[in-house]
């Protein structure tokens, strides 16, 4: 985390696209720029060693050694991606899960039986030759853009002095290199990313029982949560309504001046109050402004109800998948009643933004402050709702304040 309560971005990619001016003090261009050298240095030697096994193995095919050294060849995409996801963290914090097994017995021979039936092993090895006769090219491409061309223009005038608006092209060069730099380092990522994450049939059936368990428990909750609202609008609702009518026609047979007639309009009073507290309820159940008119619309008019003043800033474009609404509509209502109750703020700011196929929306407040996700409160069932959809939530609340609550679900365009 920042200062001033700004919360640390998990990818490059994201820093750029959520900071674009913020992003040039940072560590994030440095950490790309790292990226992309010792991939081309990673390259540049396993481009080597590769080339020469290869060679040597076909030619030695005829004898053993060459059947070696050509599966030692097929091979090499192991060691490959397992410095490929540790270099993956410059850029990406998340990382990636290993998706490889321990062998069930001991022994080379059981380890190689294991390791040539995954399909990750030759995922790896493909990723390696793409990365050695493509990416691995393009970095060196880009690693050129962003400092040799500059040199070479920005020189171009002691040479030349008429050379000059060559010079002025290597110094805007050089500005935007940072960008440059950080945007390919980022799609290189996500394509490893792509590449390399372990599929459905290679995840811990544990942990993937554990996920798809809580899928099905939030889709029971929204489905009971739907049944809920209906009941209360056709039974309930309709039954309070029927009352006030009712008491409303007792009140023409009775005199006006009457004790009766006056405790027969305090109970239509109670029962208005009561009426409206149900239709708040049944709306915060199932909100219909949600499903007609999409996300930025249930906001604005959360924010036109709430009790402290809510500075709105969102820039979606066009409506989300209905999960995706759905969960960031409950995060920001969560959120913003946790401020209600807790912060003691008298602003509120509201921002999201979709940036890198990734949802995001800031909740910051200038309350007290100590707001803590672990402490049993609705942000953690919050940070659980969130999870479902590969979603995350980070806080930063020192004491005194400010509060921020960043909260992110992935949402690819189209």
């Amino acid at each position: 985390m920042r200062r001033g309560g700004e919360m640390r971005s998990r990818t490059a990619w994201q820093a750029m696209a959520l900071h674009p001016v913020g992003f040039l003090a940072s560590a994030w261009p440095w950490r790309a720029l790292l990226y992309l050298l010792s991939g081309v240095l990673a390259g540049a030697l396993t481009m080597c060693l590769f080339v020469a096994v290869v060679t040597v193995g076909i030619l030695t095919v005829v004898v053993i050694v060459g059947v070696v050294l050509l599966l030692a060849a097929a091979l090499m995409g192991l060691p490959f991606a397992r410095l490929e996801r540790q270099r993956l963290r410059l850029v990406d914090l998340d990382g990636i899960q290993d998706p490889h097994r321990p062998p069930e017995e001991s022994g080379l021979r059981a380890w190689l039986r294991t390791r040539l039936k995954e399909s990750a092993t030759w995922r790896e090895l493909i990723l390696m030759v793409i990365s050695l006769t493509a990416l691995w090219w393009v970095d060196v491409a880009v690693l050129g853009l962003a400092f040799v061309v500059p040199a070479l223009c920005i020189g171009a005038p002691i040479d030349d002095p008429y050379a000059w608006p060559w010079a002025v092209l290597g110094v805007l060069l050089l500005l935007a290199a940072p960008y440059s730099l950080t945007a390919w380092a980022g799609a290189r990522a996500t394509l490893c990313r792509i590449v390399l994450a372990p599929r459905d049939d290679e995840v811990d059936p544990n942990l993937k029982e554990i996920t798809e368990s809580r899928a099905r428990l939030l889709d029971a909750f929204e489905a009971e949560r739907a049944r809920i609202e209906r009941d209360l609008h056709d039974g309930a609702q309709q039954r309070l309504v029927s009352l006030s009518v009712m008491l409303g026609l007792m009140t023409l047979d009775v005199p006006e001046n009457s004790s009766l007639h006056r405790e027969i309009g305090s109970a239509q009073e109670q029962l208005a109050l009561a009426l409206a507290d149900l239709r708040h309820l049944v709306r915060g159940l199932n909100p219909q402004v949600l499903a007609d008119n999409g996300l930025v619309a249930a906001l604005e008019e959360v924010a036109s109800r709430f009790s402290v003043p809510v500075s709105l800033d969102l820039r979606l474009a066009g409506r989300l998948p209905q999960p995706v609404e759905t969960a960031a509509y409950y995060a920001v209502t969560e959120a913003l009643a946790n401020v209600a109750k807790h912060s003691r703020a008298d602003r509120v700011e509201l921002i999201g933004r979709h940036h890198a196929d990734i949802l995001v929306l800031e909740v910051r407040d200038n309350g007290v402050g100590g707001a803590d996700a672990s402490a049993g409160t609705g942000l953690t069932g919050l940070a659980d709702r969130l999870a479902v959809l590969d979603g995350r939530m980070r806080v930063s609340s020192p004491p005194g304040g400010p509060t921020l609550v960043l909260m992110e679900i992935p949402c690819p365009f189209g």
